[in-house]
């Protein structure tokens, strides 16, 4: 089982159709895409700036913001399966079909380990990722991808939210970052993954 969190900053590339091809053509069975917020979750960021509300409300605001991407990618390829449980997930992969998260479920009435922006939609990727035993979670970026020796950098450096490189130091998952024009990579690692995923 693969998680594949496709960053909201592809919501406006013409590219993410071709993603959302590779991941439906190769994917089947195998992939759990993990919706971004992208300028969806920006408006929450802005809102708390401007209004200064608590994080447990700009939380539930930057999920919903996931949640409108995932409508979209949905849009953009109907063979997407929306799941909202982990059940449904398993159940989708097991028919062959590729799981799309619509991440409702972490709406929150009260602050937890989640709600803060610590923690975005690159953290809760791996979050997914560790609660269903995922052998592998692939971040795909819009930005340029520069050197780096481990995940701290990338956070200094705003590419991954500054939970990431605690969280995928105790994971036990394979971690890749991709970015946006590393379709072939995508496509041969997918290719390359011949032994069916073992589900729960």
């Amino acid at each position: 089982m693969w998680v594949v969190k496709l960053g909201g900053s592809l919501a406006e590339d013409p590219l993410l159709v071709d993603w959302l091809e590779v991941l439906t053509d190769l994917g089947g069975g195998r992939v759990i895409i993990v919706p971004g917020g992208g300028s969806f979750a920006d408006c929450a960021r802005r809102a708390q700036t401007l209004w200064q509300f608590d994080d447990v409300a700009g939380h539930n605001m930057a999920v919903l913001g996931m949640a409108q991407f995932a409508f979209m990618l949905n849009g953009l390829h109907g063979e997407l399966e929306m799941c909202a449980s982990e059940q449904d997930m398993i159940a989708t992969m097991r028919r062959g079909q590729v799981a799309l998260w619509m991440p409702l479920g972490l709406l929150r009435q009260h602050a937890d380990e989640l709600t803060s922006w610590r923690v975005t939609s690159d953290s809760l990727a791996l979050w997914l990722a560790r609660r269903l035993n995922a052998e592998r979670v692939v971040l795909v970026k819009a930005c340029e991808i520069p050197p780096f020796e481990d995940w701290g950098e990338l956070a200094d450096r705003g590419i991954v939210d500054h939970g990431f490189p605690e969280l995928a130091s105790d994971s036990g998952n394979v971690v890749s970052i991709l970015e946006r024009t590393a379709l072939p990579t995508m496509r041969a690692m997918l290719l390359d993954a011949h032994t069916p995923c073992a589900l729960p």
